[in-house]
């Protein structure tokens, strides 16, 4: 499954990149996300509980940013396994562009793949899943960051 959008952020581009590095953040912002902590500077364990279709699971992983080139632009890669459910990885190509001084537009390129149980749900509702999952966590980022940024300005 690949997807890609952008996001308009009402912030400057050092506030968003801080943000995007801010495990705090990201944890407000992955759906049903229980732990999200920092392990090195660019590892990250987290839990994360996810809903698809009929299937209720809770996936423990990690997340790992690479391809640093701050504030630019990251690739940030999560591989989690819920046991009998099955596994879950993807990442994002996460790209930053300051339309204006306060104003940042966030680009993104998403990819996942799923395996065990959860593979077998079929293809449609995996895509519309994740879809909805990187769009609410995309959105929900966008408010976090932009509403701080207006609410401190």
């Amino acid at each position: 499954m690949q997807m890609n959008d952008s996001q308009r952020i009402p912030a400057s581009k050092e506030k968003v990149w801080a943000a995007l590095n801010n495990p705090e953040i990201l944890k407000q912002c992955i759906p049903g996300c229980q732990s999200l902590e920092m392990t090195t500077p660019n590892e990250m364990t987290a839990t994360v509980v996810l809903r698809v279709g009929p299937v209720k699971a809770t996936f423990g992983g990690k997340v790992t940013l690479s391809d640093l080139d701050p504030p630019n632009s990251y690739r940030i890669t999560g591989e989690g396994n819920s046991g009998i459910a099955g596994f879950a990885k993807g990442g994002a190509t996460v790209k930053l562009s300051e339309e204006s001084p306060d104003v940042t537009i966030l680009f993104y390129e998403v990819d996942a793949q799923i395996g065990g149980k959860l593979a077998q749900l079929g293809g449609r509702l995996i895509d519309s899943t994740a879809k909805k999952l990187a769009g609410e966590f995309f959105a929900s980022f966008g408010e976090v960051v932009g509403g701080a940024a207006v609410a401190a300005g």
